[in-house]
């Protein structure tokens, strides 16, 4: 009698990735492409998305889609290459907005100098508001960054300054529909490649090390706070970017750029994307916000089956669409006798 085999499923790696990462000189036409496509893919595929898209309410959505991008790769980064949870996202957003309403209504600064102001004034205004809560960490830092955009909302309502409920309106928009949608795809290719950049540095293993163990870099002579601030300023210098950028697309600075959605969203896509790849959590937003609208022709029904999609991902993808993605990529699978 035969005696019937039992096979298994084995995974080999191309080693591709592992022999030639960052010696690009060295290697063969092949092996580049290897390296280069899924990155010409993500840029490419960016660059002419608003090409494909004609629709105006759709071309909208591209915008907004490229707004959460940002904010989730800001709460990726902070969360996991400095160990700073921050739910603050819709705090960036809102002192962004404000500031680059009050540049140009008041000073009547031109668009370009009212956005980069207030990316840069909002970032160091941010950073200084939190330095105190620098020394905190894990749910205590989510837990300040998550009531200060509460509270300056109340403030704002209560002494009815900055517009009060109303708002500031006027603020110049931009020139045309296709300069909305370049600038935030443009801002959110450079702020991706600009951290993969930063977090590849001696201060990128620097601020891991303050994510893993604080004290054995304050035993190095390193002073914490000081990379901790660096890090805030980074990410709030962004999300004050996206702040400005939406105040200019509505032409309109209020208390709902305060709101909540822009602090839940970047968890989401950071949790459906993969944490700690900076791209996933991008490709979490990418996902997320054009089914979020898809999803408006049900109705009421629209935020439960928004959550029954993220409670699937949760359980059966925990690691997210870009780590499935990149281990399907490295890897490939054969059936093997036992």
């Amino acid at each position: 009698m035969m005696e019937s085999k039992t096979k298994r499923h084995e995974r080999l790696d191309r080693g591709i990735r592992v022999r030639t990462t960052g010696l690009y000189g060295l290697l063969s036409y092949r092996e580049i492409s290897y390296l280069v496509i899924p990155r010409l893919v993500l840029i490419v595929g960016l660059l002419i998305l608003p090409l494909l898209i004609t629709n105006e309410y759709w071309e909208k959505v591209i915008c907004l889609t490229m707004v959460n991008a940002m904010l989730a790769l800001v709460f990726d980064f902070l969360a996991e290459f400095v160990g700073l949870i921050c739910l603050g996202g819709a705090l960036f957003v809102g002192v962004g907005a404000y500031m680059t309403a009050l540049f140009n209504n008041l000073l009547h600064l031109p668009v370009a100098i009212s956005i980069l102001l207030a990316t840069v004034g909002g970032g160091i205004f941010c950073t200084v508001l939190l330095l105190p809560c620098l020394p905190l960490r894990g749910i205590y830092f989510a837990i300040v960054t998550f009531i200060y955009p509460l509270l300056a909302a109340r403030i704002i309502n209560a002494l009815d300054v900055l517009g009060g409920t109303t708002g500031l309106f006027g603020l110049t928009g931009f020139p045309n529909i296709w300069f909305d949608q370049y600038i935030i795809i443009t801002g959110s290719l450079i702020s991706l490649f600009a951290i993969r950049r930063l977090v590849g540095q001696d201060v990128g293993l620097v601020l891991r090390g303050i994510r893993d163990n604080d004290q054995a870099i304050r035993a190095c002579g390193m002073n914490i706070i000081v990379y901790k601030a660096m890090a805030v300023f980074i990410g709030s210098g962004i999300g004050c970017f996206v702040g400005a950028y939406i105040a200019h697309l509505y032409q309109w600075a209020g208390l709902s750029l305060f709101a909540l959605d822009f602090s839940i969203m970047p968890i989401a896509a950071s949790i459906v994307g993969g944490l700690g790849t900076l791209a996933g959590p991008m490709l979490g937003a990418i996902f997320l916000t054009p089914l979020s609208e898809l999803l408006r022709t049900f109705g009421g029904l629209r935020i439960t089956l928004y959550a029954f999609v993220l409670v699937c991902f949760v359980l059966f993808r925990t690691e997210g669409i870009l780590n499935y993605a990149q281990r399907k990529y490295h890897q490939f699978e054969r059936w093997i006798e036992v």
